[in-house]
């Protein structure tokens, strides 16, 4: 079956024209021109601000005029992440199909997040099968890798009262609460001298990892390709004279990194100590991972004498700083269960053309104290290590509200369609809602969505089942609030 046959058909129909047009960060042109064009052929009010958000508008259906204003919102950007090096996401449609109950793709993320959101905001406000009141439906950009969009929503772009948020990742579940965060990146400067011709060169690959949401996976104790790659150089260089003179893993700071590779050199008398010591390592890893990175492969391969390499002092300084920094959960939620309070992401090690090599990280908290105590021990950290380090604009959290209206309204609609009460949580993931709080303080919000898994990985998938109870509730949320009066 295709995927635009799925049901519900309206959603599914849109999704899978969403799929086939490019959306990285920072590049929403494509899916901009499609969503206002959307608008024009269903006869849909829309207006664009400066930075490129979009904004669409019908009325209530007779009778509703009263009902509040219903925001639905979503973001048009992707995370793009392949297990294809040559996959062009500025160019290529995602290769998107249907396995069974689930949507997938091969090789690549599959930009449900925020794809079916944005999906079913369209289907929303061209669907004359319900009535309802007011109904605006936001499109922000560059969700994952900044927020740029919510931080810079134009003045009086939305009107509504009621904000639903369709970014979130669990059926039965209805989030009123987020964690806010910020990046902090760390810049090492090296200087460049010459690869020693007595040395036998070679590239370490860490790869195959699971990878992952540095927010909604960050608790699974899944592998830190970097991590891993510098703990086997730190155990190396105490042995061994090394030299390194490449280094990158991990790409996006809100991606738990899933590769990494090194290029090193060592004396030649040293080959088969470095070649034994590198399949201890991996049997000690295969062992610690049993089960929970069951792609992890470790190589080593010759390759020629580099032009250069990096200055000793600079590539140990690095090499420990990155082994010995923090990542992974640091606290766990007091007030509720199994909800991480703070976290950090060692996201990627990027060299730069200035002889300057550059560590991202991102630091997440539902307590803004704790975000920057977190950020501020990252700085400490590298600071040690002799690196200089800025930290991001960073975003805000959102605190829960358990007393809701609307909260109340979501989690009534899906026991009255399917019979289960839906939970009611926070996510440790960041979500744009406490930017617009910021902006619009009497904002009444939740955030649900269907049941995706593995997303920023190219494991990313979508239950089908889950996404036509989805667009249910959403339904039956707007039928409610339009019996409603402001």
């Amino acid at each position: 079956m295709e995927i635009k046959d799925l049901q519900p058909k309206a959603v599914f129909e849109i999704f899978d024209q969403i799929t086939r047009i490019p959306r990285p960060s920072k590049k929403e042109e494509k899916i901009r021109a499609f969503i206002l064009d959307f608008a024009k052929e269903h006869g849909i009010s829309s207006k664009t601000d400066k930075i490129g958000n979009v904004v669409l508008s019908i009325p209530a259906t007779p009778g509703h005029e009263q009902a509040p204003t219903v925001i639905l919102q979503g973001h048009m950007d992707m995370v793009c992440e392949s297990n294809d090096k040559s996959f062009d996401f500025n160019t290529q449609p995602i290769p998107a199909y249907v396995d069974g109950e689930w949507v997938k793709t091969r090789g690549t993320t599959l930009g449900a997040d925020n794809g079916i959101g944005v999906a079913a905001s369209l289907a929303i406000m061209a669907d004359k099968s319900f009535e309802h009141g007011p109904v605006e439906a936001l499109f922000t950009m560059d969700e994952e890798t900044g927020m740029t969009g919510a931080f810079n929503l134009g003045e009086d772009m939305i009107t509504g009262s009621i904000l639903l948020n369709l970014d979130s990742e669990d059926d039965a579940e209805v989030y009123v609460g987020c964690a806010g965060g910020v990046d902090t990146q760390a810049f090492f400067s090296y200087k460049r001298s010459f690869a020693p011709k007595d040395f036998l060169y070679f590239k370490i690959n860490v790869e195959g990892l699971n990878g992952g949401h540095s927010g909604g996976d960050i608790h699974l104790g899944r592998a830190n390709a970097n991590k891993l790659l510098c703990r086997f150089l730190f155990e190396l260089s105490g042995k061994h004279e090394v030299v390194v003179s490449e280094i990158d893993g991990g790409n996006l700071r809100n991606a738990i990194p899933r590769a990494a590779h090194a290029v090193i050199g060592i004396h030649t008398s040293r080959k088969e100590a470095v070649r034994a010591a590198l399949n201890v390592y991996t049997a000690e890893l295969e062992n610690e991972y049993a089960g929970l990175e069951p792609g992890l492969k470790i190589t080593m391969e010759s390759v020629d004498t580099p032009d250069f390499a990096i200055d000793q002092t600079t590539s140990l300084a690095l090499i420990r700083a990155i082994y010995s920094a923090p990542h992974g959960v640091i606290s766990m939620s007091r007030d509720l269960e199994n909800l991480v309070e703070t976290s950090t992401n060692l996201a990627s090690v990027k060299m730069a053309e200035d002889n300057t090599i550059v560590v991202t990280t991102s630091q997440r908290s539902s307590v803004e104290s704790r975000k920057w105590d977190i950020a501020n021990q990252v700085e400490a950290h590298f600071l040690l290590a002799g690196a200089k380090v800025t930290h991001g604009e960073g975003y805000p959290g959102w605190q829960p509200n358990l007393n809701s209206p609307i909260m109340k309204i979501s989690r009534e609609a899906y026991e009255e369609l399917y019979g289960i009460t839906p939970a009611i949580k926070a996510i440790h993931a960041g979500l744009e809602c406490g930017l617009f709080l910021t902006k619009y303080p009497h904002l009444d919000m939740v955030s649900f969505g269907p049941t995706l898994r593995d997303v920023h990985s190219p494991s990313e998938r979508m239950n089908i089942p889950a996404v036509e109870r989805f667009y249910g509730q959403l339904k039956r949320i707007l039928e409610k609030v339009g019996d409603m009066k402001k």
